[in-house]
């Protein structure tokens, strides 16, 4: 049997104790309401990575001579890497400064071997430098928001059990927020478990790469780019 949005939203109201589960039905204004509040749940848990569990392994192909590319509905890059054939090539993460004031020739086509990404209305923009100068495949693994739910939608084709269970706390505590009424002691003691919890399914890569102390990121003179097109070592 499907566990639809549906499903979800009552067994909140229930949870929340604004409607009793052996007395009250859950009305259709209320399930409106309950979907509104479910999908801004889960459009606000973007704010909170930590609380996003899952991962994800996507990839796209670059355009020789462009040097940005939006993905839509990605919050964070973990990991990513470009492959000419079967070889598969690291590429270094730049921070904000290092990417875009460092001195740099911008026209250069070549490896991109430095990336940067930014939070945009509806997802992501990856900067690549150098320009790729043909089309790779680059591959990345990282967390995207989720997308809306209708109430027939079946949540267990697309999160876990225990996300599911999450949500159904985290809705209840909307729920009460919503009609100025607090969530009952025990069930704000579960959520607060609960969210403890999760906080460590999915945690952050914490390694540590040295990298040259004299270098300044993607930053490259007229000597390099004439004499070597990018490439290293000249």
């Amino acid at each position: 049997m499907a566990y639809t949005a549906l499903t979800l939203i009552t067994r909140s109201y229930y949870l929340s104790q604004i409607v009793s589960r052996e007395l009250q039905t859950v009305t259709g204004s209320q399930i409106t309401n309950g979907l509104l509040l479910l999908n801004s749940l889960l459009a606000f848990k973007s704010t909170d990575l930590r609380l996003i569990p899952y991962f994800e392994r996507r990839t796209f192909n670059t355009i020789a001579g462009t040097e940005e590319y939006f993905r839509p509905n990605l919050l964070e890059v973990d990991a990513i890497t470009f492959n000419i054939g079967d070889v598969r090539y690291s590429m270094t993460e730049k921070t904000r400064d290092e990417y875009f004031a460092v001195a740099r020739v911008d026209n250069i086509q070549s490896l991109p071997f430095c990336y940067r990404v930014e939070r945009e209305l509806g997802g992501a923009r990856i900067y690549l430098y150098y320009v790729p100068q043909a089309v790779y495949a680059v591959k990345l693994s990282g967390k995207f928001g989720f997308t809306p739910v209708t109430l027939e939608t079946d949540l267990e084709t697309v999160f876990d059990g225990f996300f599911i269970e999450f949500l159904r706390f985290a809705l209840a505590d909307y729920i009460c927020m919503d009609y100025g009424a607090t969530l009952p002691d025990a069930a704000r003691a579960k959520f607060e478990e609960i969210e403890k919890k999760l906080l460590d399914v999915s945690p952050p890569d914490l390694s540590i790469s040295n990298e040259n102390y004299f270098d300044r990121g993607c930053g490259i003179d007229w000597q390099t780019a004439n004499l070597s097109e990018g490439y290293w070592p000249f």
